[in-house]
């Protein structure tokens, strides 16, 4: 009876000795899972790391453009302003211009050549 209770004692110890051992098995492997998927994280977390950063060389880039553009805007408003005033005195000399011609015909109609 002892011998018995000895021998279903060492089966269900043999059993509990497998069972753990299935199970350190399992957990080993999910640890190795989870080191691969922590592998894979990392990687995708520096390509995103990457990707932040090219990002941010194109916004420095393209304010740097912006800033070019609105500088080259500014300069043809000045220079636009400029022509306009430019314009203005044009016509300011040309009506001069007019007027003292009309003086002068007013003045030489006074004298008549004879033919």
């Amino acid at each position: 009876m002892l011998a018995q209770r000895s021998a279903g004692a060492a089966k269900e110890i043999k059993a509990l000795i497998q069972t753990s051992g299935d199970r350190v098995n399992d957990g080993a492997q999910q640890v190795g899972d989870a080191g691969q998927m922590m592998t894979k994280i990392i990687s995708q977390v520096s390509h995103v790391a990457t990707l932040i950063e090219e990002i941010s060389s194109a916004t420095r880039e393209q304010t740097i453009g912006i800033s070019q553009v609105s500088e080259a805007v500014s300069h043809l408003d000045q220079t636009t302003q400029q022509n306009a005033a430019l314009v203005e005195q044009s016509a300011a000399a040309a009506k001069s211009l007019k007027d003292q011609a009309r003086q002068l015909v007013n003045a030489v109609s006074v004298f008549r050549v004879a033919a």
